[in-house]
């Protein structure tokens, strides 16, 4: 066990199979980290599965026992799990799969979905927790996993508790753009008001990227569409001053300074990222193809024109031009066009278990989330069997990042009958 500032660390990787319908055939590897307070290393803690956004997003990596792991570990054993193909689980980035066909890739990125990763963690509550239930904590798409947990897995299950990450039970892709679409308009409005100087220097800096080539440090072209990525970040607690300060350093004489250009690349490259770009098909459930519904959805909403004046960001929707004109992505081209036709997607939610669920559900929804629509949130939140839900605008969608201990505790509280 690794000593750190109020905390321990143990590193825990257990090789599991590809594909768990074949436990003989390929297998990955998949990484968490235990975390117990340091005052606590000796105590038998319950354990606390984090479940981290996405898709693709790996675990945090703590600095010290602060915000919602600071406060978990006082009553808990965490495990930070890195989801298969990200941080130390087998990452999926544009080297891992350098030289895959576009079929073979297809077929290996269908293994990478949330109900592989239910299966990975009850590989990992068998030989951590010896076979006992674990309570679990779902940020954003963790909340969808857990979902999907519930749905083949309760029995590992003691309590859930889900931070801006309740799905629509039967929303389509198609379903979830035409309601994320008007959300990412009121986000951009909200940020012109809070910077009304933005919207000339936004449209100066596409005006420019249309007239000149101009480069980012990793060679790639940098073109009005992608400057418009930057856009994902307006549904965090600081996206708004974030983007502000970037375009305030945004020139460099007549030029766009390597300052800017820098973090754009960062920002908008997916270089450790890519399964959050090809995120459309963790909405393909049953025989209907996701088939690029950001790209089909933004012609019906002409305020996203690309000659709009002011310019509007686009949000979490991605699209096909990403996967040719950004280099982290480029190999996965084939293979997310033929995810984009696939029609045969196994259900990840199983409704008459979720109606009937007894595990304590409590989750956090948040009024104005950008990306996890509260409406469809709710209508799930009435579905589900056993669900307690707190309905708030105090936070964006990083509630449990900038408020954790708070947030944290009202779900506990919550799944005690304290609140």
């Amino acid at each position: 066990m690794i000593a750190h500032p109020g905390l321990r660390f143990a590193d825990h990787t257990v090789t599991v199979p590809l594909d768990h319908r074949r436990p003989d055939g390929p297998t990955i590897e998949v990484f968490a980290r235990e975390v117990v307070a340091a005052d606590r290393a000796g105590d038998d803690l319950p354990w606390l599965l984090f479940l981290q956004g996405g898709p693709g997003g790996k675990s945090p990596r703590p600095l010290r026992s602060e915000s919602w792991i600071g406060y978990a570990v006082r009553t808990h054993r965490v495990l930070l799990l890195d989801q298969r193909g990200t941080g130390r689980s087998t990452p999926i980035t544009a080297r891992t799969v350098r030289g895959m066909p576009a079929g073979q890739l297809a077929g290996y990125l269908k293994l990478f979905r949330a109900d592989s990763i239910v299966a990975d963690a009850e590989v990992l509550r068998s030989r951590l927790a010896g076979g006992d239930r674990w309570d679990t904590l779902g940020q954003s798409y963790g909340g969808f996993v857990t979902l999907t947990y519930l749905s083949l897995a309760p029995r590992g299950l003691r309590n859930c508790f889900i931070t801006g990450g309740l799905p629509g039970l039967t929303a389509t892709a198609d379903d979830v753009y035409a309601r994320t679409y008007p959300r990412v308009a009121a986000k951009n409005a909200a940020f012109y008001r809070a910077f009304p100087g933005d919207a000339a220097i936004v449209r100066g800096i596409a005006d420019h990227l249309s007239a000149e080539d101009v480069r980012l440090p990793d060679g790639d072209r940098l073109t009005a569409r992608r400057l418009r990525l930057l856009g994902n970040g307006f549904g965090m607690s600081t996206g708004y001053a974030q983007t502000h300060w970037l375009l305030d350093e945004a020139w460099h004489g007549a030029e766009l300074s390597d300052t800017f250009r820098h973090e754009v690349m960062r920002l908008t490259a997916f270089t450790d990222m890519p399964l959050f770009a090809l995120q459309e098909y963790t909405y393909g459930q049953g025989h209907r193809p996701t088939a690029w519904a950001a790209a089909r959805a933004i012609g019906r909403h002409p305020g996203f024109a690309e000659d709009a004046d002011p310019l509007l960001f686009t949000g979490e929707m991605m699209y096909p031009w990403m996967f040719s004109e950004i280099a982290a992505l480029r190999p996965f081209a084939g293979a997310a066009d033929i995810l984009a036709a696939t029609d045969d997607w196994p259900v990840l939610f199983d409704l008459d278990r979720l109606a009937a669920n007894e595990v304590p559900v409590s989750a956090v929804v948040y009024a104005d989330d950008m990306y996890v629509d509260a409406g469809l949130s709710m209508e799930t939140a009435a579905a589900v069997g056993n669900v307690r839900v707190w309905l708030t605008n105090e936070y964006e969608h990083d509630g449990l990042r900038v408020g954790g201990p708070a947030v944290l505790d009202r779900l506990m509280g919550m799944a005690a009958g304290l609140t």
